[in-house]
């Protein structure tokens, strides 16, 4: 499964990088681009990601936004563009953070997210991720041969649309359409969004019911969330991933609500019960799933990971030895790279000792300390390497970045519980924030890695230069970095968070925050000891069984048919709501590439079909961001209303007759300005 999901265009046909004169690369207007949109992707990315657990690749329509935006200066190149991907490529990524930070939030250690602490977490962790990261840039990018769909995607765009020789009339068309088709599905969400909010359209359709008595009398539902961020992120993640995730939901509602609810003859109405049963019991079984999954993917992993590291190491050992690179092979000295490095873990020795103070921590802070530094240093670096193999593998899309913070949780609390041990430190709140706040450090490292050997990928493609596009990798952390505690903020105080604190504002719906809340749950479970690991042992033989079943379908089919078993465990996991929608939109862009596929501008419709769904995502997230501010300021939870609660079905159907029109027409919109090309 992914935690970014974000489907691959078919590569553009021109392979050769334009010849483009002077080489303006590393300039302070594509910092400054890239910034800018690094702040737009990493806010919409914070909602949806708190929204639905999925964050999305923002390469691809930042090379397209970046590449209409300096077509109004004529020096501008390729390597410019690729600069502006870059920084807000990482800018975005780096909101995945937020899988981690409110579960401090959850837990009542924090009750906002204080911003230079937020900071510092972000930025050295993700700088972090970035050092770790360059020196398996050689083995792993160049020399390991492996396919980085986004990377290869994002490159195809570029050379495409990018100012130069080789660019033709056609290209000047498609990056226009483009960047009409991304605005218009933003706009078009949005829209939808508002509509919801005004009550003019429900915002989901559900139903729950129990089943006759012959069948149990349990209790179980079925409903959608009618969302073109959902519908958008479903187009995104394909139908391979969506289809093992109604996998999941069939399991989860399917089979285990209704049979859980049967067996504890659970009382209440049917909502009431399923709702009951799936949040506090069915979501440990999903948490079995994605941990068995995460630990299978990191097993298969080993060998090409330690032939990677291998290779990585002998190359440094010939440049130390005075090879001569050619430009397109230049990182960042390796001398450099341990001195940002080594900065970085000295300013997380600090914030790990200043957190410390004050609390039951507090004689005990140089254990903390050392064992909390080789922990972020040593598990931090492989998950560096797993994750840029996973992400080379399968692409940022199925790399399994949320499995990698579940694993980590787990470690980071049994060694709390070691110290507790040692240093004879009383069961105390303390202990499983500073587990927290460990974990986030070494999760931030985890999704740069995942995003930037992408990046580096894309650059090599385009003959960019590394040493400049890790510069301006560095630079997309921070920005990243500064905007994320001030969108959590506004959001924890407009929605709240499920299982944190209520929100400052009366009548709004709490984010679910799925993976938050799961590592929230584990680090209390872990260190308190009442962890449910009956239902999460019950989860990993359902993981079990799917990864077998995976293996024998891969078998039978020759990988024509797959099920991707940490999919099935998100299924399990989100709420039914937002995973029907993402199944939906996942056979929606299925199915709108068929339309296209037969067609003279099948690849141009493939890509103009990711930019719609990019825009779709950015639209609604981006008005869950300002709808938020408008909460807070007001003080009033639903501050666009214009009809009564209580509509019921009315406002359902309008919903339903609404959504599918208008995602019909956009789809068939996106093909006609493809054609058009």
């Amino acid at each position: 499964m992914t935690d970014t999901p974000a489907a691959t265009p078919t590569p553009a046909s021109p392979a050769a990088t334009p010849s483009l004169g002077r080489r303006l690369e590393l300039t302070l207007r594509a910092l400054v681009l890239g910034c800018l949109l690094a702040v737009v992707f990493t806010a919409a990315n914070t909602y949806l990601g708190l929204l639905v657990g999925l964050t999305f690749a923002s390469a691809i329509p930042a090379a397209v936004i970046s590449m209409a935006a300096l077509r109004l200066f004529r020096t501008s190149t390729i390597w410019e563009n690729m600069t502006v991907q870059t920084v807000a490529s990482v800018g975005g990524s780096m909101s995945a953070i937020i899988f981690v930070l409110p579960a401090l939030v959850m837990v009542g250690w924090w009750t906002s997210f204080p911003f230079w602490q937020s900071v510092a977490i972000c930025i050295l962790g993700g700088v972090l991720g970035v050092t770790f990261s360059i020196p398996l840039r050689r083995s792993l990018v160049v020399k390991a041969g492996l396919p980085y769909p986004e990377g290869v995607a994002a490159a195809a765009v570029l050379k495409v649309g990018s100012r130069g020789a080789a660019q033709t009339e056609s290209a000047v068309r498609e990056n226009k359409k483009g960047l009409g088709i991304v605005v218009i599905g933003a706009v078009v969400s949005a829209a939808y969004a508002l509509g919801a909010g005004a009550r003019v359209f429900a915002g989901e359709a559900a139903t729950f019911f129990r089943l006759p008595a012959a069948l149990g009398g349990g209790a179980t539902g079925l409903g959608f969330g009618m969302q073109f961020a959902l519908l958008g992120a479903g187009h995104l993640i394909g139908l391979a991933v969506g289809l093992s995730q109604l996998v999941g939901l069939i399991i989860a509602w399917g089979l285990a609500v209704p049979i859980m609810t049967a067996m504890q003859a659970t009382p209440g109405a049917a909502e009431e019960a399923a709702l009951g049963v799936w949040a506090e019991q069915v979501r440990f079984m999903g948490a079995g799933v994605i941990g068995v999954a995460a630990i299978w993917t990191l097993l298969k992993m080993a060998g090409p990971l330690i032939g990677g590291l291998t290779s990585a190491l002998a190359a440094n050992a010939r440049r130390a030895s005075g090879e001569v690179l050619d430009r397109t092979e230049q990182d960042i000295p390796i001398n450099i790279v341990a001195m940002i490095s080594l900065a970085c873990l000295v300013g997380i020795a600090v914030l790990l000792a200043v957190f410390a103070q004050g609390t039951v921590l507090a004689g005990s802070t140089a254990l903390l300390v050392v064992g909390g530094l080789i922990y972020v240093a040593v598990i931090g670096f492989m998950v560096a390497a797993i994750c840029g193999y996973m992400a080379g593998l399968l692409g940022s899309s199925n790399s399994p970045v949320s499995g990698v913070g579940i694993l980590a949780i787990i470690v980071a609390s049994l060694l709390m519980l070691g110290v507790m041990s040692i240093a004879g430190v009383p069961a105390d709140p303390s202990i499983i924030a500073y587990a927290l706040m460990v974990t986030a450090v070494v999760f931030a490292v985890a999704i740069i890695a995942n995003d930037n050997l992408q990046d580096l990928k894309t650059g090599q493609l385009v003959e960019a230069t590394p040493w400049r596009q890790q510069t301006a990798l560095i630079v997309g952390v921070v920005a990243g970095a500064i905007v994320i505690p001030l969108i959590l903020d506004l959001l924890n105080q407009a929605y709240g968070f499920v299982g944190g604190p209520a929100p400052t504002v009366e009548g709004t719906d709490p984010l679910p925050a799925p993976q938050a809340t799961l590592i929230a749950a584990l680090a209390r479970g872990v260190i308190g000891g009442d962890l449910r690991w009956d239902l999460i042992g019950i989860g990993a033989l359902i993981g079990g069984a799917v990864i077998v079943a995976d293996i024998a379908l891969r078998g039978a089919t020759k990988d024509r048919i797959k099920l991707h078993a940490l999919a099935v465990g998100i299924g399990v996991y989100l709420p039914a709501a937002v995973t029907t929608m993402l199944v939906i939109g996942a056979v929606a862009g299925w199915a709108y590439e068929r339309w296209v596929s037969k067609t003279r501008f099948a690849d141009v419709g493939k890509r103009m079909g990711v930019l719609l769904a990019s825009g779709l995502i950015v639209g609604e997230s981006l008005f869950g961001v300002f709808t938020a501010a408008v909460v807070v300021g007001t003080e009033n939870g639903s501050p666009f209303a214009l009809i009564p609660e209580g509509t019921g079905w009315p406002a359902m159907i309008v919903g339903v007759i609404a959504f599918a029109a208008l995602a019909f027409a956009l789809y068939a919109f996106t093909r006609k300005r493809a054609s058009e090309v």
